[in-house]
């Protein structure tokens, strides 16, 4: 079997030298360019797997080469070594197209890693794993085939990825996907959740600490950012972060190393950053609430998450998938969506998305008698779920807990008084036997 070729373009022989010798000791065949011009004739060659390029060549610069790339060898994954410090070069390379970036001095260790990512790109775009093929953004619409498109394309990159969109549209799948879809799919998936951390917990959350460095640090820990090595962090709702947070996770992207608490050292990491908010990033930049530096350098690449409004007959498509997924977990047959109930889903706007749209069919499964559900049995709450920033979410989620522990005991009093026959403690309580079944399984009492 051939072995993969990389381009190496450098107009200084030291540096065309080092990297071809660590290059063959990776098992690769280097191949060298001085300039542009002659990187061009050995590209059109169509013989290379991957090209690393310095930013400044003799007749140009590495951006142009990029732009090149993408017109005239598009298959061909490029990453450009930059000036140590220059992140706007790098980032501007990376939105013409670049997969990735190393600044100089360059270290070995992340030229090896750089490479090994580039050369599974390929790979990961003809043999999704199963993980890709299980999960699906469901709907037809024009809308989401837009958000299929770009989570193709962003895939093959390594650069941050900023997602926006309302509470509720799924923008945790479309970053899962996004990983599974790409070279680090192998790699650990980290979701964080940024405003679910307490501030004065962040620090070692993030970063992680040493043993010692405070009060109850009884051992090392290595971080949330660490344990995404190698694969993608997820961070979440990042617009709750707090501006001191804000400076360390700047450079932590920039300078691709962490450093624990209560230690002198950086580590270096191999971590591909993945964002998203509900909120409105620009906004907050604005008011000083969120970095510019910090929103400049996350949002390399935007992704926009449709709300359900925006996606027609999606909602019933949606819906059938919900649903079945539900009947599933119940150990019941999938509930049939009469005419009038289909009606009466599509003309809601659904503030609170695909979350609200599960929650109406979760109560309306418990509601319906027989095998079918009808409008009456479809119950939409004016307002829907959405609530704004320090607004009723919490409160919400605080009243449905003691809802539930007042539910709980209710079914535990009817199923010891009738001595656990469901039928009868159904009867006892005034409804079905398979809503009793539902909310048996539900509240965790099978």
């Amino acid at each position: 079997m051939a072995k993969p070729i990389v381009l190496v373009v450098d107009d200084e022989p030291d540096i065309r030298d080092l990297l071809s010798m660590t290059l063959e000791r990776m098992d690769l065949q280097p191949e060298t360019a001085a300039d542009l011009g002659e990187a061009r004739d050995k590209l059109l060659a169509g013989s290379i797997d991957v090209c690393l390029t310095d930013m400044k060549l003799p007749d140009g610069d590495g951006l142009e080469l990029v732009e090149w790339i993408q017109a005239n060898a598009s298959g061909v994954p490029v990453a450009v070594i930059t000036a140590h410090g220059n992140v706007e070069l790098a980032v501007r390379a990376l939105k013409l197209g670049a997969f990735d970036f190393v600044s100089k001095p360059v270290r070995i260790g992340d030229i090896r890693k750089m490479v090994k990512t580039a050369l599974r790109i390929d790979t990961r775009a003809t043999t999704p794993s199963p993980t890709v093929q299980d999960q699906r953004l469901i709907g037809n619409s024009r809308a989401m085939d837009r958000v299929r498109k770009m989570i193709a394309k962003v895939a093959r990159s390594q650069a941050p990825v900023y997602i926006f969109g309302e509470s509720g549209t799924g923008k945790e799948l479309v970053a899962r996907l996004i990983h599974d879809s790409g070279p680090r799919a192998t790699g650990p998936f980290v979701p964080v959740n940024c405003g679910a951390i307490p501030t004065e917990l962040m620090e070692s959350e993030f970063f992680g600490h040493r043993k010692g460095s405070f009060t109850g640090a009884v051992d090392d820990k290595d971080g949330l950012i660490r344990s995404a090595e190698g694969g993608t962090l997820f961070l979440d709702e990042i617009g709750d972060l707090p501006l001191h947070m804000q400076v360390k996770l700047l450079r932590v992207i920039q300078e691709r190393a962490v450093r624990p608490v209560g230690d002198t050292r950086e580590i270096p990491v191999d971590v591909r950053f993945l964002s998203a908010s509900h909120r409105d990033l620009a906004a907050l930049v604005n008011e000083g609430e969120f970095r510019e530096d910090l929103y400049y350098r996350i949002n390399v690449i935007d992704l926009r998450v449709p709300p359900v409004r925006e996606r027609g007959e999606d909602v019933l498509v949606l819906a059938e998938h919900i649903l079945e997924r539900l009947a599933g977990s119940m150990g019941i047959e999938v509930p049939h969506l009469t005419e009038d109930a289909r009606g009466r889903l599509r003309e809601h706007s659904y503030p609170g998305n695909v979350r609200e749209l599960e929650n109406i069919l979760e109560r309306s499964l418990t509601m319906a008698d027989g095998g079918s559900i009808h409008a009456d049995d479809i119950e939409i709450r004016s307002g829907g779920t959405r609530a704004g920033p320090g607004g009723s979410d919490s409160a919400e989620s605080d009243l449905g807990a003691q809802l539930e522990d007042v539910e709980r005991d209710a079914l535990v009093q009817a199923l010891e008084q009738t001595r656990y026959n469901k039928t009868a403690a159904a009867k006892l309580l005034g409804i079905t036997f398979r809503q009793l079944r539902y909310r048996i399984k539900k509240l965790g009492l099978d």
